[in-house]
């Protein structure tokens, strides 16, 4: 039987998602930063981003059936992945920004993503894993708190640097040195937040029977059926939650991929200047590039200072429910319904926005949406499914994180977002109508274990 524990233990097996949400900020923030900045148009951003689902979608699955097999006489049977993980992103994020090229860019994404992927999925399972039944909304909701500290702090980063004095600004086509600080300082918080979380945090061993099915040699083929076979009998609720995560996260791919630029145009007037439409070797025109490359630079730090602030509400969100569900139950459901709704009306209200001071309001509703996002749909499944296969149960359930994104990148975001209007802030009020969808799905909810 597993014993209740206390903020501190709970605290210390969750630190490591400080490193992964630095990592995953400075993704979500800036990566479309760099592909402008490298000569990609706005229409092509979604499709530059494919990488990062396609490799979730891979990736997530394989971790969770093998950190389920899994067991290191030191490391035990989650945090082997969350090392491995932790020195391949870390190694990631210190070269994306020095990238020359667009596909250079896009390809070291595409190993970041996979990179994090590994660290974070059994983070997940860890929870389920170590915390009685009664205690995983309080789990993961102390993970949201921390994730919330480290999206805050990470999309600030590069407006912070440029305020000790580290320059924004770079010649045509290259990397503001102030975002390549941020991301070596990410690099260094995700490997040693991952290692504080490996020394602190010790796991349960095997039982007799987990002992008998880790020792049982395993083939590719062994594993693809497993995996094929818990997809298809996936529980009911499993399925109703996918529909909301679907919904969700294509909201959040939206903003992860087209925040930038939406906001750079619509609330600061500072696209990014076209390098082909000017002559840099004329003095006139290269100043002209100049002076809007700096305004759009200076634009995008404000824009990820803003998008931090979803960081701080879901912070605030996490902080207040973590006290509260240490000793009292949440509707889980009436709660995530409510905060996808807010978050919906947060990104639809960008587009009214006549001055960008008021941003602050549209993410910190947004952050709401988030800190609900990154907790009661795990809490819900972890009250659902069968605990011996948290692992591959996590990662098929993350496979709707991922799927969507897909979707998203291959052309969604740009047709749907086209519908409503040309504008590019148009992708915000998809990604709202798509969190709206989202709020009234939780109403096909209807197993009180996992409502409570």
């Amino acid at each position: 039987m597993k014993k209740k524990l206390g903020f501190w233990e709970i605290w210390n097996m969750s630190f490591g998602f400080l490193g992964i949400q630095f990592g995953f900020a400075l993704q979500g923030g800036f990566m479309s930063r760099i592909f402008q900045t490298l000569g990609a148009d706005e229409a092509s951003i979604p499709l530059l981003w494919i990488a990062a689902p396609l490799t979730g979608l891979i990736v997530q699955p394989i971790v969770g059936y093998l950190s389920d097999n899994t067991w290191h006489p030191k490391l035990g049977r989650r945090r082997p992945y969350f090392l491995i993980g932790a020195i391949l992103s870390s190694i990631a994020l210190f070269i994306v920004p020095h990238s020359p090229t667009l596909w250079i860019a896009a390809g070291l994404l595409w190993i970041l993503d996979a990179s994090i992927n590994i660290s974070m999925e059994p983070f997940r399972a860890l929870v389920a894993d170590k915390l009685p039944e009664e205690q995983r909304t309080y789990g993961f909701i102390t993970q949201t708190l921390i994730i919330g500290i480290g999206t805050w702090i990470a999309s600030n980063l590069p407006w912070f640097v440029s305020e000790l004095g580290v320059s924004n600004q770079a010649e045509a086509g290259m990397v503001p040195m102030s975002v390549k600080v941020a991301f070596s300082i990410g690099s260094f918080v995700f490997l040693t937040s991952i290692l504080y979380t490996i020394f602190t945090t010790k796991e349960y061993p095997p039982s007799k029977k987990e002992k008998i099915k880790i020792n049982k040699p395993w083939n590719l083929s062994s594993m693809l059926i497993d995996i094929i076979t818990n997809i298809s009998n996936m529980p009911a609720t499993m399925k109703k939650l996918a529909a909301i995560q679907f919904f969700s996260w294509f909201a959040f791919f939206t903003m992860w991929s087209m925040a930038n630029p939406a906001i750079t145009e619509h609330v600061f007037n500072a696209p990014y200047p076209i390098e082909s439409e000017y002559n840099l070797n004329d003095s006139i025109e290269k100043n002209e590039f100049d002076r809007k490359n700096l305004k759009f630079q200076d634009a995008s730090n404000l824009t990820g200072a803003y998008m931090g602030i979803y960081g701080l509400s879901s912070m605030l969100f996490a902080l207040f429910f973590t006290i509260y569900s240490s000793k009292r139950l949440i509707n889980r459901k009436g709660l995530h319904m409510a905060s996808l709704a807010l978050g919906g009306i947060g990104f639809i209200s960008m587009y009214f926005i006549t001055h960008h001071s008021y941003l602050n309001i549209s993410f910190a509703l947004i952050g709401i949406a988030w800190g609900s996002i990154l907790s009661m749909p795990y809490a819900m499944l972890s009250s659902s499914v069968d605990e011996n296969k948290m692992g591959i149960t996590m990662g098929i359930f993350n496979m709707f994180i991922v799927i969507p994104q897909i979707i998203a990148a291959l052309g969604a975001i740009n047709f749907l977002s086209g519908l409503i209007g040309e504008e590019t802030i148009n992708t915000m009020i998809l990604a709202g109508i798509s969190l709206l969808i989202a709020s009234l799905l939780n109403l096909t909810i209807t197993n009180n274990k996992a409502i409570r």
